[in-house]
């Protein structure tokens, strides 16, 4: 099995678990923090879109679709504080941004081989993934981290345990 489609089974579950977990909530609903010193649902979102369009392009440069006119800006650390339901996009943006950034992840993954996705990561990420494809793989930690929190504002609410 190639490491792109290793990389792509790995992808697979938080998306799973993320979707799952924003599945039932309210665009007011994301505005929710687990705890009040932490980021809410939208923001993280956000970040987590922006996070994996910069870092694919990073190690691929120009390999994956724009984000939305300002949606980087919104999801900035200089937001994360910010509650204004205005400032930030609705549940059905996040999940079109979702689809639109995997989708191009995924795209990523079929075009590079087990050789490219073996080379170096730029230094200045090295910390994340020492190569092209620990850094596209890592991506996957990153979304399940995120999406632990959100198990937090969905027991506050009432839901029912999705797993």
């Amino acid at each position: 099995m190639s490491i792109a489609i290793q990389i792509k089974h790995i992808l697979a579950m938080p998306d799973f678990v993320a979707r799952t977990y924003i599945a039932d909530l309210s665009d007011e609903q994301l505005l929710m923090r687990p705890h009040d010193k932490t980021n809410h649902i939208a923001w993280q979102l956000g970040h987590l879109i922006t996070w994996e369009n910069q870092l694919n392009n990073m190690v691929c440069p120009d390999s994956m679709p724009a984000l939305p006119e300002g949606f980087a800006e919104k999801h900035s650390k200089e937001t994360a504080t910010h509650d204004d339901p205005a400032a930030f996009c609705s549940k059905e943006e996040y999940l079109q941004a979702m689809e639109t950034q995997r989708t191009g992840t995924l795209s990523l993954l079929d075009r590079l081989s087990d050789d490219e996705l073996e080379q170096p990561a730029p230094e200045e990420i090295q910390k994340i993934g020492a190569t092209v494809g620990a850094v596209i793989a890592g991506q996957a930690a990153h979304w399940m981290m995120h999406a632990g929190q959100w198990v937090i504002v969905r027991r506050q609410l009432g839901k029912e345990a999705a797993f």
